[in-house]
């Protein structure tokens, strides 16, 4: 089967979920011509495999000397970027995070072949604008770049938490953290570890953010983390909790949060978006949402423009910190979430990659 792909192979979400797609189309035996989008290849926050790295720049050279435009391409991207095409007949994967597509959205939705979302809300919203080219594929569990170390990180028995993501008004970092603070804030028992570190803002901006979230103040258990290069590092960092908090109130899938709780972490997630995908009350402590608020802050989201226009959920304090302490009791019954690990093997890049050929086939 002949096709090429054009997708970002850096180190952000976009880029770990291309390279583990990649991984799973180069052990199906395929070569096909490799357009990296921004033009240039960055996998430094992998581990290193040379064979990979060689398969892929034959891949790039190859999209170059010999790609035909009547070749169908799978574009793994944003949905602002992808009108644009190498080949006549495209296959998009996109994620979408909120509820109100503008009419540049639906139409370059609907000017590829198909487009996948890895939610059905998403699929769904789509539908409801008149989109009829919509499905869902869920990701997988990144088996290459994380697992279980089974370290013992603390030499206490505090109970630590996480969270997770750049910062954003979306994932509602700010108000989870103080939510957290008031209830944990310099209790010994309980620790906060945030990894909100924002590349797209200056240090010290970011220094302002974490500033802004604990009002000047300092609490000996909670700990902001810096930018982790490496995925070792952050694979280190997801297996030195013991509650993942994912209360974003829109995702794509949350990659960090779904890879902890696969890990056999507990966590505390929003009933909503693409966490319904893969947590239940069984693997996760799910706290359902009260509402909308909308979404724009100055930073990734301005109203009134042609993309990302719309609402996020939002969350009651209390029934949050409610969740969390009824998750610190499920981990003081059992240390190793069982139920979460199970999505390792119910979600994989191979279910996720197999799916995706089958719908390029199709376009053939």
């Amino acid at each position: 089967m002949d096709f090429a792909v054009n997708l970002p192979l850096n180190t952000v979400s976009f880029g770990q979920v291309s390279t583990a797609i990649l991984r799973e189309i180069k052990k199906k035996g395929h070569n096909p011509a490799i357009f990296p989008i921004g033009g240039g290849v960055d996998l430094n926050s992998q581990p290193n495999d040379k064979e990979f790295l060689d398969w892929v720049k034959k891949g790039v050279d190859k999209s170059l000397n010999s790609h035909d435009r009547d070749t169908p391409i799978f574009k793994l991207w944003h949905i602002n970027g992808s009108l644009e095409s190498f080949s006549k007949n495209q296959l998009l994967f996109s994620f979408y995070e909120l509820d109100q597509p503008t009419k540049e959205e639906i139409n370059i939705v609907k000017n590829n072949t198909g487009v996948i979302f890895s939610s059905k809300e998403c699929e769904e919203i789509y539908s409801l604008f008149g989109a009829k080219n919509v499905s869902t594929i869920p990701l997988g569990f990144d088996t290459h770049n994380f697992h279980q170390t089974k370290k013992k990180y603390f030499s206490d028995d505090r109970i630590t938490f996480n969270v997770v993501g750049k910062f954003e008004k979306r994932k509602h970092h700010q108000k989870m953290i103080q939510a957290w603070i008031k209830r944990f804030g310099n209790q010994k028992e309980y620790f906060l570890q945030a990894a909100i570190y924002n590349s797209f803002v200056s240090e010290e901006d970011n220094q302002k953010i974490t500033n802004s979230i604990t009002q000047g103040q300092d609490f000996f258990n909670v700990n902001f983390f810096g930018y982790m290069a490496k995925n070792t590092l952050y694979n280190d960092f997801l297996n030195s909790a013991d509650i993942i908090l994912g209360m974003s109130g829109g995702e794509g899938w949350a990659l960090p949060e779904f890879q902890s709780v696969a890990m056999g972490k507990h966590a505390v997630i929003l009933n909503a978006s693409a966490y319904k995908e893969w947590a239940d009350e069984i693997n996760s402590v799910l706290v359902n949402p009260t509402g909308k608020i909308p979404v724009y802050d100055g930073m990734f989201f301005h109203e009134g423009q042609p993309f990302n226009q719309g609402n996020i959920y939002d969350f009651n304090e209390d029934e949050f910190i409610e969740a969390c302490e009824q998750a610190i009791k499920r981990v003081k019954v059992e240390k190793v979430n069982e139920a979460g690990l199970l999505l390792q093997k119910n979600f994989t890049y191979e279910k996720t990659t197999d799916s995706i050929l089958e719908k390029i086939k199709e376009m053939q």
